[in-house]
């Protein structure tokens, strides 16, 4: 049997999940007029805090239209060296919209206020580069699922409020800090001018993200998901996935925080270094080894599929899709390989 940690994307729709697809009334959603998505998009409105929401196909589109609506070209953005939206979008933010961007380093994702503050030029005069937004990334991808402070992050409102500074949620995987912290997710929300999250990693919906806002931004969006391509006509099929999701899957993500820290407490057994168990805060593992590209390759060879981050720290997932047994296996594989490696 093979198992599958490279990503908690690689979930597949439950049974009960595709028949609901298959129910879901539909109509042309260009128009305004797919009753399944428009009431996904209330619903993840309301749960955000925000009075209007937008579906749209990825999360990179939902992030990049929420940045869109808050940084026109020229201006500056603010987020740290590893945030999604600088590396994994493909340079989308200079490319499709003209935005600079500026980095601060953050041990394992986490922000420190006083830090942003200490770098936002929101005025910078006709010479300089304006600040105009920050990005916050909550649970952090590349941090290894950390979740931010939620006191940090009342105070960097508090602080880029003052400074007239935007901010942008890039939300992803704020189900999973929900899960972890019990902060509503209407608080979190309602923190941010933008907040993006996503349907189809720890929920384990097949396609889609969406975009919370204004109702006036929402509108805007809506404009530039349409130009940008992301027009969709009878997609109340995939909105009634992430229906589900919401209905069935967001109570259970603790179970996949449970299992990875099983799985990081038989690695730090078999490979003392490897990793600490209690910086694994949700459901991301990240081991520290020599050569990750070895390791991914000789658990590949055992039926364990994980990924490499970069040149020494390979990554593992749990999700909807992986049980106790899964986990089991995969910790035995891993402990099996990192022993020959050393």
């Amino acid at each position: 049997m093979t198992v599958d940690l490279r990503s908690d994307t690689v979930t597949r729709p439950t049974a009960a999940m595709r028949a609901a697809m298959v129910a879901a009334p539909v109509g042309d959603d260009v128009y305004g007029e797919d009753p399944t998505v428009n009431e996904l998009e209330r619903r993840v409105a309301e749960l955000l805090g925000h009075e209007a929401a937008l579906f749209t196909p990825t999360g990179s589109m939902a992030n990049q239209l929420g940045l869109r609506l808050l940084v026109r070209p020229g201006q500056e953005l603010l987020c740290d060296v590893d945030a999604h939206v600088v590396r994994a979008e493909l340079g989308a933010a200079a490319a499709l919209s003209g935005i600079t961007t500026r980095t601060w380093s953050a041990p394992r994702g986490r922000i420190d206020a006083e830090q942003v503050a200490g770098m936002m030029r929101p005025d910078a005069g006709p010479y300089l580069v304006s600040t105009v937004a920050v990005t916050v990334e909550d649970t952090h991808n590349f941090g290894g699922g950390t979740v931010q402070p939620f006191a940090e992050l009342e105070r960097l409102r508090e602080v880029t409020a003052a400074a007239g500074v935007l901010m942008h949620l890039d939300g992803a995987r704020l189900w999973n800090a929900h899960a972890v912290t019990g902060v509503a997710l209407s608080t979190y929300g309602r923190l941010f001018d933008t907040v993006s999250v996503c349907l189809s990693k720890g929920l384990g919906a097949p396609v889609g993200s969406l975009l919370a806002a204004s109702a006036e931004r929402v509108a805007e969006a809506r404009v530039w998901r349409k130009r940008l391509g992301g027009g969709m006509r009878q997609v109340g099929i995939l909105a009634a996935g992430g229906l589900h999701a919401l209905d069935h899957h967001l109570d259970r993500l603790a179970e996949d925080h449970k299992r990875a820290r099983r799985l990081a407490e038989t690695v730090a057994a078999a490979a003392p270094g490897a990793l600490d168990p209690s910086e694994v805060d949700t459901n991301i593992v990240v081991i520290r080894v020599p050569d990750a590209k070895a390791l991914v390759a000789a658990c590949r060879e055992r039926g364990l599929l994980i990924g490499a981050l970069d040149a020494t720290h390979a990554r593992a997932l749990t999700h909807l899709d992986v049980g106790d047994d899964e986990v089991e296996q995969a910790g035995q594989v891993l402990s099996e390989v990192l022993a020959s490696q050393r």
